[in-house]
């Protein structure tokens, strides 16, 4: 098919649609896959963008955990709990659904320093992109707690 002189393709054009279809399906699949989540599985995901925060506490696995727990169940739900099978009882996962995104906590105990705690908290929407802004909200929430918790 012969373009006219002077005139410029547009999108519409039928020598273009093909192309532009090639174009976004490469880049659909240039940014889709699969990323890990906190509980050793794997999740469809947009792989840009941080998901996780990773905050550390002088505090017991258990006071971190329950702080957790309570938190992911005030605000969401609360679908499963995990101990991961090759770790020790220091290490425990649980997976909620807050705000429509799936939301997944780990906690553990860091053997460079058994007195500290690790908290890692991922979000993801369910368009399968990274939420930094509730997984940062939820560490924040969890932190609160362990407090308020301590002061009992």
């Amino acid at each position: 098919m012969n373009l006219l002189p002077g005139r410029r393709p547009t999108a519409s054009h039928p020598i273009l649609k093909p192309a532009l279809l090639t174009l976004a399906t490469g880049l659909l699949l240039a940014t889709a896959g699969c990323v890990s989540t906190l509980d050793d599985s794997h999740t469809p995901a947009v792989w840009f963008g941080r998901d996780t925060f990773d905050e550390h506490f002088p505090r017991s696995v258990d006071q971190v955990y329950t702080a957790a727990s309570i938190v992911v169940s005030r605000d969401g739900a609360l679908l499963s709990e995990y101990i991961p099978h090759d770790t020790t009882n220091e290490v425990r996962c649980l997976k909620a659904r807050v705000n429509n995104c799936s939301v997944w906590v780990r906690v553990e105990s860091r053997s460079t320093s058994p007195e500290v705690t690790a908290l890692l908290v991922q979000a993801r929407t369910s368009d399968s992109t990274s939420d930094p802004v509730l997984a940062n909200q939820l560490d924040t929430e969890i932190a609160i707690e362990l407090e308020h918790l301590a002061n009992k």
